[in-house]
């Protein structure tokens, strides 16, 4: 069971942006390969660090939050920390890596 709920363009305000603690925010598509490989270690993210939230947004259905924050190239994930955008990681990558790119947050 997943983590990980869904965001969209109308629930991101409340969701991320006045969210209590940090949030992953992962911008995804259901035709996207790369995307489909990072899910699950954001799963696993979701569940290991309790510091965090994880969210997905898929940009087909909510072109507005990704058009605000220009999202080119998916997967990109974004940290968000007190309504503020603070870190990026674009494309899939190990675990590992994310976890390290974003170890202040977890």
């Amino acid at each position: 069971m997943s983590n990980v709920n869904a965001v969209t363009d109308a629930s991101f305000e409340a969701d991320v942006l006045q969210s209590d603690k940090p949030v992953i925010v992962d911008f995804w598509a259901e035709w996207c390969g790369p995307c489909r490989m990072l899910s699950p270690i954001l799963d696993q993210i979701a569940q290991e660090h309790d510091s965090v939230k994880v969210v997905k947004v898929d940009v087909d259905e909510n072109q507005a939050i990704a058009a605000k924050y220009g999202i080119t190239s998916i997967p990109a994930v974004y940290v968000f920390k007190d309504g503020e955008h603070v870190a990026t990681s674009i494309g899939a990558k190990p675990k590992q890596i994310i976890e390290k790119e974003f170890a202040e947050y977890l």
